[in-house]
């Protein structure tokens, strides 16, 4: 029966919500764990923008905006207080730069960032650590996500990279 509405449609989000990218084992361990596995794979198929000593910055695959970036430790550690001094420090600053970079880039209005620690608190790879840097513009929010559940993403995520990477300071 027809109800008036248009559909766009996001298919590809359907291999996150089914769950068909996890590995058999999970991503408890670092073989199955794609921040394990990111930082070894070519920029094109990681989608890492920027390598640090103990910390480094990748697209969200998922992205709630464009330019969604996940700052992470290289360690394979689940929780915050697991971060020695040196991870903790180089991610504090990975965060800030990426604020900066996206900023420059895409002229963002604000950010959320935020990890959410454990699976009960919504983090989707609980087993290693991220922080999600999220950028913001007014008015981003508008009647796809709220009332068609659906995010509309203008920019494909390797333009998204290759952006953010060349602005990346070395």
């Amino acid at each position: 029966m027809a109800d008036g509405l248009d559909r766009l449609w996001t298919p590809h989000r359907m291999t996150y919500i089914s769950g068909e990218d996890r590995p058999e084992g999970g991503y408890e361990k670092p073989a199955g764990c794609p921040f394990c596995l990111a930082p070894g794979l070519p920029p094109e198929r990681s989608l890492v923008v920027a390598r640090g000593t103990h910390v480094f910055a990748v697209l969200n695959l998922y992205p709630y905006n464009p330019g969604h970036l996940l700052v992470c430790p290289y360690r394979h550690v689940a929780d915050y207080t697991e971060l020695d001094q040196a991870e903790t420090v180089e991610l504090a600053a990975f965060t800030q730069t990426a604020m900066r970079v996206v900023r420059q880039v895409s002229s963002a209005h604000g950010f959320n960032l935020g990890m959410n620690q454990g699976g009960v608190a919504g983090a989707g790879i609980a087993a290693h650590l991220h922080q999600h840097v999220v950028p913001r513009w007014g008015g981003d929010i508008n009647f796809m996500p709220v009332i068609g559940r659906t995010k509309v993403l203008p920019q494909l995520l390797s333009d998204t990279r290759e952006l953010l990477a060349h602005a990346w300071p070395s």
